[in-house]
């Protein structure tokens, strides 16, 4: 392309005149335009460039950031709109943190004092699918959750539960203590913006303490679990309008983050990143189904048949501690990770 020719492409975008929006997806990171460049129709694709790698940009990016917002802070977790100035500034922002927030082009996150378990949740990693046998559960990653709650990294969790932290921001909630095996809560995510409705992502967590992943999951659960379903649903629904009961999925991770029982709940609209991709993401209507299935350990009926004696598979990152210490010394054991020791 000749430097003229570019230079005449690269005119025709100033001269866009927008009449409407079209469509936003990627969780509000691209959307369409239709408008007009000298009376003749154009349609216009904005999508967020990767952020620079530079030294110099990352080092300065923070303190340059207008019209921090904090949407919530609880133990070490802390979660912030902003405005990186050069949005605001284009679309008539005057420094005022109220009308810069309108044009807010950052969600931050941040983790503070953060640990080594924190680092390599967030770091570049290889993945690997991991087959877990009912006996793998039982001799090896039991131990493992046992040992990281015993950590006590459950605070900001018992902070919402107990009514200590982001009380404001709870969309519903069971009397909390009037019955602590059937009690639940339903709030943002912090993941969420809390203001694209399209990549609405909730979280559901429950008050007992005895549940700490899907694998504590019995038949006898599968009443207060569709109890719980439809109370999410319902309440959602009814706190933003916008959305319809069709348009929400719920799933439970395997392997959590953290080790207390919690759904979550997200508009279908939502970009199916890792967090929602198979090996991750276990749909809370097939457990359910999968539950009511189950039966007891001589072919009977029984309440107490779960979670526990199905074998699963999903994918763990290189750094993680559970493949570092359970499933790639399984692996060099046996010859691969999916053989129960």
């Amino acid at each position: 392309m000749t430097d003229s020719s570019s230079a005449n492409a690269e005119a025709l975008v100033p001269k866009f005149k927008f009449e409407r929006l079209l469509n936003q997806d990627q969780a509000g990171r691209r959307c369409a335009l239709y408008g007009a460049i000298d009376g003749q129709p154009a349609l216009l694709v904005l999508e967020r460039a990767p952020f620079p790698t530079s030294a110099d940009y990352l080092g300065s990016v923070a303190g340059s950031l207008r019209a921090l917002k904090n949407l919530g802070a609880n133990d070490i977790y802390h979660w912030y709109l902003a405005s990186s100035g050069e949005i605001a500034a284009a679309a008539g922002g005057d420094g005022n943190a109220t009308a810069d927030h309108e044009f807010a082009d950052l969600k931050i996150n941040l983790i503070w004092p953060c640990t080594e378990k924190h680092v390599k949740k967030y770091s570049k990693q290889g993945m690997r699918v991991v087959t877990e046998t009912p006996a793998i559960y039982r001799e090896h990653v039991r131990p493992y959750m046992a040992a990281q709650r015993a950590e006590g990294r459950l605070n900001w969790a018992f902070n919402i539960i107990e009514g200590r932290a982001e009380a404001e921001d709870v969309i519903y909630r069971t009397p909390f203590g009037q019955d602590p095996e059937e009690g639940f809560l339903l709030l943002p995510d912090l993941n969420w913006d809390r203001r694209t409705i399209e990549a609405l992502h909730l979280l559901g967590l429950v008050e007992r303490r005895d549940l700490w992943s899907l694998r504590d999951l019995r038949r006898r659960h599968v009443p207060w679990l569709r109890r719980m379903r439809a109370k999410f649903v319902d309440a959602t629904t009814r706190v933003y309008p916008a959305v319809e009961p069709d348009q929400l999925k719920l799933y439970v991770h395997y392997q959590p983050t953290y080790y207390h029982f919690h759904i979550h709940i997200v508009h279908v609209a939502l970009e199916a990143g890792a967090t929602q991709a198979t090996g991750k993401a276990f749909g809370l209507e097939s457990i359910i189904s999968q539950l009511e299935t189950m039966q007891g350990a001589n072919g009977e009926d029984g309440d107490d048949a779960g979670m526990d004696a199905v074998t699963l598979c999903y994918t763990l990152g290189e750094a993680s501690d559970l493949w570092v210490d359970v499933f790639e010394p399984l692996k060099r054991k046996n010859g691969t990770a999916s053989r129960s020791p």
